[in-house]
């Protein structure tokens, strides 16, 4: 029996077979786990504190629960956020209660904190609080976001990292070899490249690493007294693993905001190289589409008046076309915002025009600019004075008496244009009118 109380059954998964028992056998995570670092620490004193584990899938969360929980001595209650509600918590805490008057501690491993309601938590909380459950949660999601405050000032967050290709090949290596647990009887041999293509498929999860090369060795040929895993078998494996991610976590959101971080920085290669990742990973495309239309905005605005309609027109593109050609569409429109001159005055007038009407509640409406639908709004003045711009010189009424800002308030400059791209032109022509301005109020 397992430290979670199920039998090490030889013909379940391998990655659950090669799941580490002892430190030594752990692969990765360094920072945490490497001589006289925290994690090694609790091991080796026996003596564990709350955290919390947070980390993508197959970097390792599960396996140093039981491994801590085995050189604590201490008693493990195992529970599944998804599955567990109030009741199966109170029940845990009975039983950690009947632990503890044998002497002997309770850890309890929760895994996807981040699925545990707010009734939930508040049930765990005290009974973490007083000492009687050492909780360690295992999250691929940010803790911050999804764990209640008072719970998660009382563990530490530890922060997991995806293994690199060398650890994930250093796995891959354990497991041809090991005997008792491994494909080691099967004297399997493959050669580095053949590991390292494993290692890249699996993407830093060292479950997916072995998953992958269980199915790889039933396409095994034989060699002498053992077997051979030849290159050619990795095409029939790895093309049918899908690199999908979870839409709701962190690293689908993290692929669109390097997304939008490389465009605004004017990197078109990095650009495409995140958007290519986000589609293949199952990432929708109407996301990338939405975060472009914003970029056009945001970060290109009038430096390249072309800049929105283009994504617009790209939009429009993609859903006319379908996603195969559509997605050229919106390599079209990412490449074209990259390499456009960027400006954030249209952002940055509509924040200072935001904060300045939020601090005017009784903004009036100059008369003039009202409208006059009734005789009684005309016999109040509203409308009287309006000059329309297309019967005036140069199709602008000059002068500060129709300047169309309330005269009770200080006149703010809200749009403030930049020199770069077109928006030099926009530049040019705010200042021939301010101009025009002077000259109509005889201050020029």
């Amino acid at each position: 029996m397992d430290l979670f109380g199920q039998a090490n059954d030889a013909g379940a998964p391998l990655a659950y077979r090669m799941r580490p028992r002892r430190l030594e056998e752990y692969v990765g995570q360094q920072a945490l786990v490497g001589p006289d670092k925290p994690l090694r620490r609790m091991a080796e004193s026996g003596s564990v504190r709350s955290m919390i584990l947070w980390g993508p899938p197959g970097t390792g969360k599960t396996t140093l629960a039981e491994i801590l929980a085995e050189h604590s001595g201490a008693h493990l209650e195992r529970l599944s956020a998804v599955m567990a509600g109030v009741k199966e918590i109170r029940a845990a805490v009975e039983r950690a209660r009947a632990v503890q008057a044998q002497g002997r501690a309770t850890l309890l491993f929760l895994d996807e904190i981040h699925r545990l309601n707010k009734s939930q938590q508040d049930a765990l909380l005290p009974h973490v609080e007083s000492g009687l459950l050492t909780l360690i949660g295992a999250t691929t999601e940010n803790p911050s976001f999804e764990v209640n405050s008072a719970l998660l000032s009382r563990a530490r967050v530890y922060v997991l990292q995806m293994l690199d290709e060398a650890e994930l090949v250093t796995v891959l290596k354990h497991a041809l070899a090991d005997e008792a647990r491994g494909l080691g009887s099967r004297r399997i041999v493959a050669d580095d490249e053949v590991l390292d293509i494993l290692a890249r498929a699996a993407a830093g999860d060292a479950r997916r690493a072995l998953g992958l090369l269980e199915v790889a060795c039933d396409f095994t040929e034989p060699a002498g007294e053992g077997e051979r895993l030849p290159r050619e078998a990795l095409a029939a494996v790895i093309g049918h693993q899908a690199s999908a991610f979870d839409k709701q976590g962190d690293y689908y959101y993290d692929l669109l905001s390097a997304i939008h971080k490389s465009v605004r920085s004017s990197r078109q290669d990095a650009a495409l190289l995140y958007i290519a990742r986000f589609l293949q990973g199952g990432g929708d495309p109407l996301d990338v589409i939405r975060r472009l239309a914003a970029i056009a905005s945001e970060d290109v605005g009038n430096a390249d008046p072309r800049a929105l309609p283009l994504v617009m027109a790209a939009w429009d593109a993609y859903l006319r076309l379908g996603d195969y050609e559509g997605q050229r569409a919106i390599a079209h429109a990412a490449i074209h915002l990259s390499i456009a001159p960027k400006s954030n005055a249209i952002d940055q007038a509509w924040k200072r025009a935001k904060a300045f009407a939020a601090a005017q509640p009784r903004l009036e409406v100059p008369t003039y600019l009202r409208n006059a639908p009734t005789k009684l709004m005309e016999s109040l003045g509203h409308g009287q004075g309006y000059r329309y711009a297309h019967h005036e010189p140069e199709g602008y009424p000059a002068g500060s008496a129709h300047d169309c800002w309330p005269q009770e308030l200080p006149h703010e400059a809200f749009y403030r244009p930049t020199e770069h791209g077109q928006e030099k032109r926009y530049a040019q022509l705010m200042a021939w009118r301010e101009q025009r301005d002077a000259e109509a109020d005889g201050k020029a």
